[in-house]
């Protein structure tokens, strides 16, 4: 609902604008065996991350791990949806990006806001469902703050602060001039450790890359990670998904708090919603069909008709 189809709009603005670029290839920037260096050049993100996958990938094949940043990247949507390509291979996935141009969570203890809310995402082969994982490293993110903003919402814990510090449901708050901040993962108790793995992000993404925050851009988009990591080349498939298919089902089997709401593992949830969506059609936020009608008018196409 904040990274599928909401984003299509601000997409189709930022290729208006030229601001995302439609036409060219990342330049390598630097390259060894099992890693390389683009410069995405801000090409649509989607593809370039579709791309980086599968340079990762032919490493890892060859060499058991590849390794692809990329700086100066556009916006690349949901982060969990890159996964199932890489799992249905036998393949561990990973991605991670920041915005360097996005400053909205504040350091545990702080006030100020200094970076993005940082998301990783996994993906993990069993003999069923992969394990997909996609969090990011703040309380909440952007995404849900602008929704729950234009939508007059709270939010449903106090997971921002005021310019002043105090903690607060209002996601309003983050767009203030002087702006409130969105607390690290963990919260005024814990979040410390949001902060530290806030920092390990941005040393993957803008740092390896060499660009980024230091470089004062003012380009919406990201500095991104991708690692590809072949279990045949450690302990083989067979293994590897024995191991973490028994543990993904010792999670499940885990006494429930509630025996109306049985453990989930990560990616369950979404799969569930995945398969409904092929079967029924897409369930829409409410106030993203007006965004699709409005393009769908501008470019002269037919919008997508409800099902009935």
């Amino acid at each position: 609902t904040t990274d599928g189809l909401q984003l299509l709009g601000p997409y189709l603005k930022s290729i208006e604008s030229e601001a995302m670029r439609l036409e060219g290839e990342p330049e390598i920037l630097s390259a060894r065996p099992v890693t390389e260096l683009w410069d995405g050049k801000y090409l649509v993100g989607p593809w370039l991350v579709d791309q980086a996958f599968k340079t990762a990938t032919a490493m890892a094949r060859k060499f058991g791990t590849g390794t692809i940043v990329i700086r100066r990247c556009s916006h690349i949507g949901c982060l969990a949806a890159y996964m199932l390509p890489v799992t249905e291979q036998n393949l561990l996935g990973m991605l991670i990006c920041s915005d360097p141009a996005n400053s909205t969570v504040a350091p545990h203890g702080g006030i100020t806001p200094v970076y993005s809310p940082n998301p990783i995402a996994a993906g993990i082969p069993t003999d069923g469902d992969p394990v997909i994982l996609d969090i990011s490293m703040s309380t909440t993110t952007n995404g849900l703050c602008m929704r729950s903003k234009k939508a007059g919402k709270k939010l449903p814990h106090p997971w921002v602060k005021d310019h002043k510090g105090m903690a607060s449901d209002d996601p309003g708050l983050i767009f203030d001039d002087p702006p409130g901040s969105i607390l690290p993962l963990g919260g005024i108790d814990s979040g410390h450790k949001g902060f530290a793995l806030g920092l390990l992000v941005e040393a993957l993404t803008s740092g390896l890359g060499g660009h980024g925050r230091a470089d004062g851009t003012d380009e919406w988009g990201a500095s991104v990670f991708v690692q590809v990591q072949d279990t045949e080349g450690f302990c083989g498939a067979d293994a590897f998904k024995r191991e973490f298919s028994w543990l993904a089902d010792a999670c499940r089997q885990s006494k429930p708090v509630s025996q109306d709401a049985p453990v989930r593992v990560p990616g369950e949830a979404g799969l569930a919603r995945r398969r409904q969506s092929l079967t029924n059609g897409v369930q829409l936020f409410p106030g993203i069909m007006e965004s699709l009608s409005n393009w769908a008018g501008k470019l002269g196409v037919t919008p997508p008709s409800p099902i009935d």
